[in-house]
């Protein structure tokens, strides 16, 4: 979706496990046993990606947590 940020969400699936989906995506792009797992595979994601948005969702479903992740490969790093 054009000018939409990059984004990823870790929810957590009717097992029990925990899942890193897209907005609105109906497939978990990985899957982990902990919530924590699942973070760190979304952060790595992004970062990958060009960075983005990462929200973590609670047990509730209500997002509890929500970050900025920076971009991997910076085209333009700082100097010094």
């Amino acid at each position: 979706m054009a000018g939409q940020a990059n984004s990823r969400d870790v929810v957590q699936r009717p097992d029990g496990s925990w899942a890193v989906t897209r907005p609105d995506g109906e497939r978990a792009l990985f899957t982990a046993e902990t919530q924590a797992e699942a973070v760190k595979r979304a952060s790595e994601l992004l970062q990958r990606d060009g960075g983005g948005e990462l929200r973590v969702h609670g047990t509730d479903g209500k997002v509890r947590d929500q970050r900025t992740i920076a971009p991997g490969n910076d085209p333009v790093p700082p100097k010094g």
